[in-house]
């Protein structure tokens, strides 16, 4: 491994400098093994885990939007982990609609998909 961290945890935030000092195929077996650790059973564990560690690096590298509404997910009730899953059920969401539509271009999905956060709250996300 090349950065530091040897174990993720969804419910604690990691340093963003160690979190971005590692290899992206080292954050995805950090996220793999939190779950498999946990014998949480998913469909598809590496889409799962990939998902996940889109949404921690946009936290470690501070998109506001982001880390907003992390914040706020987490204020109406949500745990960390959850909160990660709401936030990444709007990125693979908008990621589906990405490869079905690709005109749209990656600007403007991009500023859907922060539109669509802001507009993301633990209601829709249950009721979703």
């Amino acid at each position: 491994m090349t950065g530091h961290l040897n174990a993720y945890d969804p419910e604690t935030p990691s340093s963003g400098v160690q979190w971005l000092e590692l290899d992206e195929s080292e954050r995805i077996e950090l996220v793999a093994a939190y779950h498999r650790r946990k014998k949480i059973r998913l469909p598809n564990a590496q889409l799962h885990a990939v998902i996940h560690v889109v949404v921690e690096n946009q936290l470690a590298l501070g998109e506001e939007v982001v880390v907003g509404t992390l914040a706020r997910l987490q204020a109406e009730g949500l745990s960390r982990h959850e909160a990660l899953h709401a936030i990444g059920s709007v990125l693979a969401e908008d990621l589906y609609e990405l490869m079905r539509e690709p005109a749209a271009g990656p600007n403007q999905a991009y500023a859907r998909y922060l539109d669509r956060l802001g507009a993301l709250t633990v209601e829709r996300w249950r009721a979703g």
